[in-house]
């Protein structure tokens, strides 16, 4: 059984995220996710829409994910690998040579992103965008929330 395992924030889930994630786990038999605390994000400078339950929630439902754990730290990773007896550790080629030093304890591989959708480029769009316009965007999300949690 070859395990694949890769980390993210997952807020304004996007066609980027699920390109990335059907991709990795077509590459084995199992995807353990780590989905980004909000705690971590607040450490690496980021704040997010929705809670870390909710990003969870929804990388959870999708059905190329077998399993979502919390990322607290960047350290982690390592430990992980060998939890989850990772065969592959994959990320976005944004972050090519950051988990390079993950290599003695399993193959690293970097997949191109989708060119057309970006999560900052989304924010960027937002901030541009008048708050009542932005709550009616929230509530579209939350609209895609509903539909997740009524899947479960």
């Amino acid at each position: 059984m070859r395990t694949i395992i890769t980390y993210g924030t997952f807020d304004l889930m996007h066609i980027g995220h699920l390109n990335l994630l059907e991709r990795l786990a077509d590459m084995g038999d199992k995807l353990v996710v780590g989905v980004s605390t909000d705690d971590f994000n607040l450490s690496k400078g980021k704040q997010c829409l929705y809670s870390f339950e909710e990003r969870a929630r929804i990388v959870g439902a999708l059905k190329c994910v077998d399993l979502v754990i919390p990322e607290s730290s960047w350290e982690q990773k390592e430990q992980d690998i060998q939890t989850y007896q990772a065969d592959i550790f994959g990320m976005g080629d944004d972050w090519v040579g950051k988990f390079d030093h993950l290599a003695p304890a399993c193959k690293i591989v970097y997949l191109p992103r989708t060119p057309t959708i970006s999560t900052t480029e989304l924010k960027r769009s937002l901030a541009k965008i008048d708050p009542v316009a932005i709550q009616k965007i929230k509530k579209g999300l939350d609209g895609v929330l509903d539909i997740v949690k009524a899947l479960e």
